[in-house]
C-alpha cells in the first residue's frame, strides 16, 4: 500500500511548519500551500489521499471547496473482502510483520491470520516489512 500523502492549507507559516514536522514523522512531508490559488495547483499531486485546511483562510469558499473535493459520482465501497485484506496489511505493517503480535491485535488466533496471509496473498506484505529491519 501506498503511503498517504497530505496537502497543509494555511496562511500561517509557523502553524504551516509545525504541522509539517508532526505528519512527516507518521509518512512522506505533507505538500503545502499558502493560497487557494497553491492548493488548486498543488490538488493534481499524484497519491494525494487528504487535505487538511484552515478554515479561515480569506476568501475561502467552504461550499465549493466541498465540491471540489467531492466526487461527482459516489464511489462504491469496497467488498469486505478488500476491507479486510487492506486492515491484515496494515496491521502487519504496525508489526513490523510480528504474525502473533498481529494476530492478538486483530483478535484472531495465529492459525487463522496465516490463513487469510495466504488467502489474500500478503506473504510479500509481511515479508517486505519485516525486512526493510
Amino acid at each position: 500500500m501506498d503511503p498517504l500523502h497530505l496537502l497543509v492549507v494555511t496562511m500561517d507559516t509557523g502553524r504551516r511548519d509545525a504541522l509539517g514536522r508532526a505528519l512527516s514523522a507518521l509518512g512522506p512531508p505533507p505538500v503545502t500551500a499558502a493560497t487557494g490559488a497553491e492548493a488548486a495547483a498543488a490538488l493534481g499531486v499524484p497519491g494525494l489521499g487528504a487535505v487538511v485546511v484552515d478554515l479561515a483562510l480569506p476568501g475561502l469558499d467552504a461550499a465549493a471547496l466541498r465540491r471540489s473535493l467531492t466526487p461527482s459520482v459516489p464511489v462504491p465501497p469496497d467488498s469486505l473482502a478488500d476491507a479486510e485484506r487492506r486492515h491484515i496489511a496494515l496491521t502487519l505493517g504496525h508489526t513490523r510483520g510480528n504474525k502473533r503480535q498481529a494476530a492478538l491485535l486483530l483478535g484472531i488466533s495465529r492459525s487463522t491470520l496465516l490463513h487469510k496471509i495466504r488467502r489474500y496473498g500478503l506473504t510479500a506484505v509481511a515479508t517486505r516489512v519485516r525486512s526493510t529491519d
